[in-house]
Parts: structure tokens; C-alpha cells; sequence
């Protein structure tokens, strides 16, 4: 189905009325971007921040009547709306289209990590077979990468791992495939669950060796290893439960945490006794050992 794109650019106080105004137009859907390269990494709990200048992008049916949708947009501003332009959005099969950019990657020289859809480029090699879904985890991401590195140059043989923030279950499947023995999964959102499990099958691996929860039903585990993929403002609110996962002499892995915030996530950790950090550009990766 083909569609168009009224797009536009304000400031942030200005923003929310824009959209409303693109809303009454008749837009199915608006979207919102940073259109003066300010990041906003890491937003607190409960908030939801805007950049200081805003690039707005309405999504509009190819056959609505682009004056008649201006002249709404335009009233329901008070009779002033932003400079603009229509762009005509190139109809595709979106989900061929992300596929066709999601390719094999290589972690170490024995890990790889595989699209479901796709050949692994070396039979050789530990491949795992992953369709995230809608979870987050896909190895491309750095924070991912930095514990998927780590994680293949353990001694992992016999080990129990905690995958916390499970995601996709890229890192307990990994884990698994490269020899653990049991690994666990924990995540807050239901369809990360699913994803977990539908990827654990792909792999082939039984699902009593993955069970994953919710977090108010995760089991008090010793574990051998734990990771956490998650953001430095959880899990350092989130020090004391999966301090609670890892037994004593076991490891902890850390990641989804900027340069910047290494000491205020090592510092929530007194027990534990941190390597040196792991990057990649502006993140990194901390790995502790339980006192």
C-alpha cells in the first residue's frame, strides 16, 4: 500500500501541538525524531524527553488530499503551521526490507550469530539461529556484542547462567551452545518470553534447559553466572536481586551502560570485585566476581 509523508520540524515546546495538529489531519501515525544530533541516552524512570528541535513526520493514505489535510493541520494550530514538504514513502515489504539488513555476525572466531533465514557462513562454528521478534537482542547492537565476546571466552562446561533482561534469549542460548549446562531467563515483558522460547527451539535445545519468568516468579538461584543487559539506572536499582543470583566466587556480567556511568554502577555493587571495562565506542561492559 503506497502512502506519503508530511514532514516538518519544530521546537520542543511546539512538538506535542504539532503532532496533535498532524493527528486531526488525518495521519495514521506520527513520528518523532532528533533533527540536531542530541542524544538522549538514557531517559529516568517515568519520563518521557524530547530534544530541544524536533523533526516531525506524519504518515498519510497516498490518496488523502494533501491541501485539504494542510488547511485542518494548519486551523487546528491556530492558523499557523511549520514550514513543510510531502514525501511519497516507496511501498515495500518492510519486513523483507529489515530482514534483507539483518546479516550473520561474527562474535569470535567460534561464535556466530545467525538470522533464522539465512545459511551460516561457517558449519563450523557454534551458530546460533535467532529471530528476536519483537525483543530487543540481535548481536548488533554493542552492548549485546560486548557480553556475547565475553561470554564465548568462558569456561563455560557444567556452568548455570541467570540471563536477566532476557530479551530475544541470545545470551542463554549462547551460553547453552557454547556448553553450559542450565541456563535461566528473566524479562518484565511477556513477548520476550516467547521469543526466548521460539528461539530456544530453533536452536534446538529443550526448554527445561531455558525456563524464563516473569521477575516476581524468578527462583532464588546460586548461579555460576549471571548477565544483565539491560541500562546503568536498573541495574543499579536491581543490585540487590541479582546480587542475590550469584553465588559466592561466581561472576556477574554488566552491560547496557555508558563510559560515564562505570562508577555509579560498579559502586552499587560492593561485593563484588570488577575487571577492567570492556568498550565498544561509548558503551562498555563491566564483569565482576562475587567476593
Amino acid at each position: 500500500m503506497p502512502w506519503l509523508q508530511l514532514h516538518t520540524h519544530t521546537c520542543r515546546s511546539a512538538a506535542a501541538a504539532v503532532e496533535a495538529a498532524m493527528l486531526a489531519a488525518g495521519a495514521v501515525s506520527v513520528t518523532l525524531q532528533d533533527n540536531a544530533d542530541q542524544p538522549i541516552l538514557e531517559p529516568g524512570l517515568g519520563e518521557t524527553p524530547l530534544w530541544d528541535e524536533v523533526k516531525i513526520s506524519g504518515l498519510f493514505d497516498a490518496g488523502v488530499d494533501t491541501a485539504a489535510a494542510l488547511r485542518t493541520a494548519t486551523a487546528h494550530r491556530g492558523g499557523v503551521f511549520p514550514p513543510h514538504r510531502w514525501e511519497l514513502l516507496e511501498d515495500k515489504d518492510w519486513e523483507r526490507e529489515w530482514m534483507r539488513h539483518y546479516q550473520p555476525i561474527q562474535c569470535t572466531e567460534k561464535l556466530w550469530i545467525c538470522p533464522s533465514w539465512a545459511t551460516p557462513p561457517d558449519p563450523g562454528a557454534v551458530n546460533l539461529s535467532l529471530d528476536p521478534g519483537l525483543a530487543f537482542g540481535t548481536g548488533t547492537h554493542p552492548t549485546t556484542f560486548l557480553c556475547l565476546q565475553w561470554l564465548a571466552g568462558q569456561p563455560l562446561a557444567g556452568k548455570t547462567l541467570v540471563d536477566y533482561g532476557c530479551g530475544s534469549g541470545i545470551l542463554g542460548i549462547a551460553a547453552l551452545l557454547l556448553g553450559a549446562a542450565q541456563a535461566l531467563g528473566v524479562d518484565i515483558d511477556p513477548q520476550a518470553l516467547a521469543a526466548t522460547r521460539a528461539n530456544l527451539q530453533r536452536n534446538h535445545l529443550r526448554a527445561e534447559q531455558f525456563p524464563v519468568y516473569l521477575p516476581e516468579h524468578c527462583p532464588a538461584v546460586g548461579a555460576d553466572l549471571v548477565m544483565a543487559n539491560i541500562l546503568a539506572g536498573p541495574l543499579a536499582d536491581l543490585a540487590p536481586s541479582l546480587s542475590e543470583l550469584v553465588r559466592p566466587g561466581g561472576q556477574l556480567c554488566l552491560s547496557g551502560i555508558l563510559a560515564t556511568q562505570a562508577a555509579g554502577v560498579t559502586g552499587a555493587y560492593p561485593q563484588f570485585e570488577f575487571e577492567a571495562p570492556r568498550q565498544r565506542r561509548e558503551w562498555i561492559c563491566l564483569v565482576g566476581r562475587r567476593i
